[in-house]
């Protein structure tokens, strides 16, 4: 039986880079279950927040994360998917295979199972095409399938479907649905008011830096706390 690594204890976590702090003070508990948004406005540090959650970010002394496993065993049941998400110059199929090769999967079987991950995500006519040649869409999906073929227990996402268009964004929104319902816990990033409402469980709203509020979506949309958030939901600007 696999042990859990979830909930997830942030304690004053700060990053700083040449002398600016980027994110921080941080202190929260990523728990075992929910679809999160992060939300705030351009350069609130969104990226670096689940970056530092993930463990690609140094953290300032004094900062902690706390995972229930030993961080380096927790890699193994954590995955990320980014804005614009790397291809390997590999067919889309050899791409969802690569996590489980590298892991010790036999390589039929882990083609096996790529091949289940890209019906499910609408790229089987696709499988043998490169994955650099790919329309955005395609591979942001071609990203999401290889994200979760080893069925990750946390999920970020870094506003995957910025560049996407409105179907291919709904593919998107469904197949991520689908992951949660199955146990995925996701924490997701987006610029996007409606998708954060057809999507969000509860909000992080961070704001230079620090999250400003986490709150129920419900409560988050309907009655923001903070000034900041206020002016975000209304469009307006916020400095």
């Amino acid at each position: 039986m696999v042990s859990a690594i979830l909930p997830l204890s942030v304690e004053n976590a700060v990053v700083r880079r040449r002398g600016k702090t980027l994110v921080g003070p941080i202190s929260t508990t990523v728990s075992e279950t929910g679809l999160s948004i992060v939300m705030g406005p351009n350069g609130a540090g969104k990226t670096t927040l689940l970056r530092m959650l993930h463990g690609m970010e140094r953290l300032a002394r004094g900062g902690t994360l706390s995972w229930q496993l030993p961080e380096p065993e927790t890699r193994a049941y954590q995955a990320f998917v980014f804005q614009a998400p790397i291809m390997m110059r590999r067919t889309a199929l050899e791409n969802v295979a690569y996590p489980l090769i590298t892991h010790g999967v036999s390589r039929k079987e882990a083609r096996m199972r790529a091949e289940q991950w890209l019906a499910r995500v609408g790229l089987s006519e696709s499988a043998d095409k490169q994955g650099t040649v790919l329309s955005g869409g395609e591979r942001q999906k071609l990203a999401l399938a290889r994200a979760l073929i080893r069925d990750p227990q946390i999920l970020f996402l870094d506003e995957p479907c910025a560049n996407l268009d409105g179907s291919a964004t709904r593919e998107f929104e469904e197949i991520l649905r689908e992951a949660f319902q199955a146990g995925t816990r996701v924490v997701m990033s987006t610029h996007d008011v409606g998708q954060a409402r057809r999507l969000a469980q509860d909000v992080w709203f961070i704001h230079h830096g620090r999250i400003l509020e986490q709150t129920p979506a419900d409560t988050f949309f309907e009655t923001p706390r903070c000034q900041e958030a206020r002016a975000f939901l209304n469009g307006d600007i916020v400095e």
